[in-house]
């Protein structure tokens, strides 16, 4: 055996003199994802706690539900937040921060997130009030099919607005309207945001209001995955 042959049993870059540096490999950045993850979710759950916790003590009334549309208020910001912090995550396992990146969102994205998130609450407490009291309006059974439309309509328009007012620095009317026009001119991310909210429901019926919360953060990633479409076309076309 010769001395070159053991060296060219090494793969090329171990016998130039280079090694992988720690945090590059596949199992690095899954760990990466879950610690920003976590750290997301529990500072989501912080930030949202006061509202949280009342509505979890509401009982489920229906003249409840503008103390739950209150208590939601704080909800706002910090998805808003989450979605900054998942959307700029460090990739690297040695060079992660999800904790400061997340303070950051909320003190950039608070604002311009209760501006659009406040009247959101609003409208669909109003769309909620008069379908759980819709007997005593005396409206023909096709109203409550319209206002359950609307009121889907309006929560998909707030999953894109949410996302815009979040990675980016628009005039709330310009969000709002942004959002509003990537309702239909992007049907696939509208659909998977659409997906979302149907899980979301599903996890609060048939098991518990709280699972939802719990796992904010992966469905939060999800619809920032769905929405790469809207997010593109805004990088590109209304962005400087």
């Amino acid at each position: 055996m010769t001395p070159e042959e053991p060296a060219a049993a090494f793969p090329d870059a171990w016998r130039q003199g280079a090694r992988p540096s720690f945090g590059d490999g596949p199992l690095s950045r899954a760990a990466a994802l879950l610690h920003t993850l976590l750290t997301v979710e529990t500072l989501l759950l912080a930030a949202a706690s006061p509202g949280l916790v009342a509505l979890f003590l509401l009982g489920p009334d229906p003249s409840n539900l503008p103390l739950a549309a209150v208590c939601l208020l704080p909800l706002g910001p910090a998805l808003s937040a989450a979605l900054y912090a998942l959307r700029h995550r460090d990739r690297e396992l040695t060079d992660l921060h999800p904790a400061r990146t997340y303070v950051r969102g909320w003190r950039l994205n608070a604002l311009p997130a209760l501006k659009l998130w406040g009247p959101l609450l609003a409208w669909l407490t109003v769309i909620a009030f008069t379908l759980t009291h819709f007997a005593a309006t005396g409206l023909p059974g096709w109203w409550a099919v319209l206002l359950a439309g609307i009121g889907a309509g309006s929560l998909l328009w707030g999953a894109h607005a949410l996302v815009l007012t979040s990675l980016f620095t628009f005039r709330t009317r310009d969000t709002a309207r942004l959002a509003a026009y990537f309702l239909f001119r992007h049907a696939r991310a509208t659909l998977a945001a659409a997906s979302l909210l149907v899980l979301t429901a599903g996890l609060t019926a048939l098991l518990t209001e709280a699972l939802p919360a719990l796992l904010a953060a992966p469905l939060l990633l999800s619809l920032l995955y769905g929405s790469r479409p809207v997010i593109a076309e805004t990088q590109e076309d209304f962005t400087v």
